[in-house]
C-alpha cells in the first residue's frame, strides 16, 4: 500500500484545508466589519477585552499596512473567541439600521406626497391612521407650501417629516397612495 494511503478514514474530523481557509476568511470578514464600526455601535458587540483592545487600536492607526496588520491580529484574536455572539450582535445591529432607513424612507414619501397631493393624500393617511394630528399636519402643509413658494429654507417640511417619522415609529405608516 502507498504510503499515504492509509490515513484516509482516520482523519474524517478534520476539516480540509479548503474549509479552514473559508473559515479564515470569514473572521477576517468580521474583523473587518467590527473594525468599521463606530465605537458607540461597537459597545453594544460583545467582545472580548483583548479584541476591543485591538479594534481600538486598529481604529487610531493610519498608515495602510499597519491597518491591515492589526486587522490580521484582530482576526488572529477572534480565532480563539465563539464568533457567533458577535456575528449575532452585528447582524441585529445592520438589521436595526435598516429598519431605521425604511422609517426615514416611508416618513419622507409621505411628506412628499402631502406636499404634491394636497387633500387628498391628507384624507388618504387620516383615513389609515386615526392616530394622527389632522390639524397639525394641514397646517405644516400650509407653512411648507408657503416656504416653497417664498423660497424661503424649508423649516416647516422639515418639521411635517419629523411628525410623520414620529408617527411611524409608534406604528409603521402604510403605503403612499403614489405607490
Amino acid at each position: 500500500m502507498p504510503k499515504g494511503k492509509e490515513n484516509i478514514g482516520a482523519d474524517a474530523d478534520v476539516p480540509s484545508k479548503s474549509q479552514r481557509r473559508r473559515e479564515a476568511l470569514e473572521i477576517k470578514s468580521l474583523a473587518a466589519r467590527l473594525i468599521g464600526l463606530r465605537p458607540a455601535l461597537l459597545a453594544q458587540v460583545p467582545l472580548d477585552d483583548r479584541v476591543g483592545a485591538a479594534i481600538s487600536e486598529a481604529h487610531r492607526i493610519r498608515s495602510h499596512g499597519a491597518r491591515k496588520r492589526q486587522l490580521l491580529f484582530v482576526a488572529k484574536l477572534l480565532r480563539n473567541t465563539d464568533p457567533e455572539p458577535i456575528a449575532q450582535a452585528l447582524q441585529d445591529l445592520e438589521q436595526a439600521a435598516r429598519q431605521s432607513g425604511a422609517r426615514q424612507h416611508r416618513a419622507e414619501a409621505w411628506r412628499d406626497c402631502l406636499l404634491a397631493g394636497g387633500d387628498s393624500a391628507l384624507g388618504e393617511l387620516l383615513h389609515q391612521r386615526h392616530d394622527s394630528d389632522a390639524q397639525l399636519i394641514r397646517q405644516l402643509i400650509r407653512k411648507a407650501r408657503q416656504e416653497s413658494d417664498r423660497g424661503r429654507p424649508p423649516a416647516a417640511a422639515r418639521a411635517l417629516f419629523r411628525a410623520l417619522r414620529e408617527m411611524d415609529e409608534r406604528e409603521p405608516l402604510p403605503a403612499t397612495p403614489e405607490g
